[in-house]
């Protein structure tokens, strides 16, 4: 694939996946609490927990993005761009409940610490900044550092398969948010 459009594409999905985030931030309070049968998280829950897994993963993107542009002096662009392996099938994987086994640490579960409106504006500079970090490397640049990533024994990943990682773990969550408002809309009749 064109890095090019492996950019867009990347970028396309982003703006997709949390747009949809958009629509369940203002759905009805009642739904965003409701919690599931099995104890797991409210949609509230899931949005928090997304925002907080994206802050630790925007920290990596940031500085695997800066020393793919240090490297720019140090490797050549043309042959790391004609040598690149995309682990993008396995990537995703990530975007399906279920695809495998990982146990999120600590500091990325929900702790009701902000409200609807914090969350919403905290996934929209969010987006932004995942956006601008694919804006500043236009020319194949994030091919030129790459970070392990011990989710789904990805091994290492280039700069846009992480954002594309970011992506698709907000996909992961759109479909267990529509799990848990699939189950709260049969309970109340809907």
């Amino acid at each position: 694939m064109d890095i090019t459009q492996l950019i867009a594409e990347t970028d396309q999905k982003l703006v997709a996946d949390f747009g949809l985030f958009d629509e369940w931030i203002a759905a009805p309070l009642a739904l965003r609490d409701y919690r599931p049968a099995s104890g797991g998280w409210s949609i509230a829950q899931i949005l928090e927990h997304v925002t907080l897994t994206n802050h630790y993963l925007l920290i990596l993107i940031e500085k695997s993005a800066l020393k793919a542009l240090k490297n720019v002096h140090n490797l050549d662009l043309a042959t790391e761009l004609a040598n690149r392996q995309s682990v993008r099938a396995h990537l995703d994987e990530i975007g399906r409940p279920g695809a495998f086994t990982w146990v999120r640490p600590e500091h990325m579960e929900p702790r009701g610490l902000k409200t609807g409106p914090e969350v919403a504006a905290t996934l929209h500079l969010q987006l932004h900044q995942c956006r601008a970090v694919l804006a500043r490397l236009p020319h194949g640049e994030g091919v030129l550092h790459r970070t392990t990533m011990s989710v789904n024994d990805l091994g290492k990943l280039d700069v846009y398969d992480f954002v594309y990682f970011l992506a698709k773990h907000a996909e992961r969550h759109v479909a267990q948010i529509e799990k848990v408002a699939a189950e709260y809309q049969a309970q109340n009749g809907f």
